[in-house]
């Protein structure tokens, strides 16, 4: 037992080494750094990217299957919020609008 705690311990403060310095790696250098064009234009769509990750499989599968049936109600609820988007360009009217869609569907219908 006391060697998993050990081990446990070291993995911590090695897992912590690596963060400090990983982080604190652009400090080190005195002179300024700069990203290269082509960086930069790639990691303004990097945010764009994780949320498509993040959301669209929650959109369209269940139990990690793609859904088979078109009685679901996030998907209603995503066209209801991607149609408000693309109408009025407000971010929390898109979320209201897909979760006024979504709630009396999921809970009234059983959807």
């Amino acid at each position: 037992m006391l060697d998993l705690d050990f081990m446990t311990l070291v993995t911590i403060v090695a897992l912590g080494c690596i963060t400090v310095i990983t982080r604190g790696f652009f400090f080190i250098s005195s002179k300024p750094w700069t990203l290269p064009h082509w960086a930069q234009r790639g990691l303004q769509y990097a945010p764009i990217a994780a949320l498509a990750a993040v959301v669209i499989p929650e959109i369209v599968m269940t139990q990690g299957e793609l859904i088979s049936t078109w009685r679901d109600a996030r998907l209603f609820a995503a066209a209801a919020g991607m149609a408000w988007f693309f109408w009025k360009r407000g971010v929390l009217g898109t979320i209201v609008t897909g979760m006024l869609v979504y709630l009396p569907l999921r809970l009234g219908l059983g959807w």
